[in-house]
């Protein structure tokens, strides 16, 4: 893992500034968000999972019984 370092930005200015901070933030960077010089949020990227099952990832989870494939009963109405 990479550790990037942290850039302190006053919240008037990431307001301002917002479009620009987001492509750097796509890049990698993260930003400390501050109101007269607290700490109030950080901008960030967004760690995203690999959306993709996986072959067997279910495995021992789904059972099927044994007729599973049987006849259905007809209805009578």
């Amino acid at each position: 893992m990479v550790h990037m370092e942290v850039t302190t930005i006053g919240a008037h200015e990431a307001k301002a500034h917002l479009f620009k901070l987001l492509e750097q933030v796509k890049r990698g960077r993260t930003f400390l968000i501050t109101r007269r010089g607290r700490p109030v949020a950080e901008l960030r990227p967004v760690a995203v999972a690999d959306r993709r099952p996986r072959y067997g990832c279910d495995r021992g989870r789904v059972r099927l019984s044994p007729d599973f494939d049987a006849p259905l009963p007809t209805f009578d109405f």
